[in-house]
């Protein structure tokens, strides 16, 4: 196959993904390194809250907070590892042979891991709904949650991604027919 290496979309989708994956990373390491950190200064942080907010039910929500963090370091791995399978593809492109099975099998995993971004969000926008009434409850404004767990441009993009995945399966069969053929 002819190689389309030069593509200006191709690279900066290369560019873009890179980026991201590395933004991932970052921001992976922040919020692990946050659950401990959280945990151990969670008597400091309980009284500087109760300056705040005199109502609040502090030991929770520090438990909360140290949550909040482990469920998105889980959603950051989940995204790193959509980039980087997306990434994959589009190196196969670049290559000028996307229709190889291999790429059924990413855009099947890219799904499920796109499902499982879903599942993770739901305890996630719990605890922010929690953190917002309880904050709300204690004389505070509220912490402004913008978390909406299942998404349904979500849930239509695991459609699309399962239905891609089929695709190019049947993309791949048959190619390796044609070339039987010939």
């Amino acid at each position: 196959m002819t190689s389309i290496t030069r593509d200006p979309l191709l690279a900066i989708a290369k560019g873009i993904l890179w980026l991201l994956m590395g933004v991932m990373v970052l921001a992976a390491i922040a919020t692990i390194v946050a659950v401990p950190a959280v945990l151990v200064m969670r008597d400091q942080i309980m009284v500087d809250l109760a300056k705040e907010m005199p109502g609040l039910d502090a030991p929770h929500f520090v438990l909360a907070i140290a949550a909040v963090c482990l469920l998105a370091a889980i959603l950051l791995a989940l995204l790193f590892r959509i980039f980087q399978l997306l990434k994959q593809i589009v190196d196969t492109v670049g290559a000028g042979d996307p229709f190889v099975p291999v790429n059924a099998r990413r855009l099947t995993q890219m799904a499920w891991l796109t499902l499982a971004v879903q599942v993770v969000s739901l305890p996630l926008t719990r605890i922010g709904m929690w953190i917002h009434e309880v904050t709300k409850g204690a004389g505070a404004d509220g912490v402004d949650i913008r978390v909406t767990g299942v998404d349904g441009n979500g849930l239509l993009l695991v459609l699309i991604l399962f239905i891609l995945a089929r695709v190019f399966r049947k993309g791949a069969e048959m190619r390796a027919e044609l070339e039987g053929t010939v």
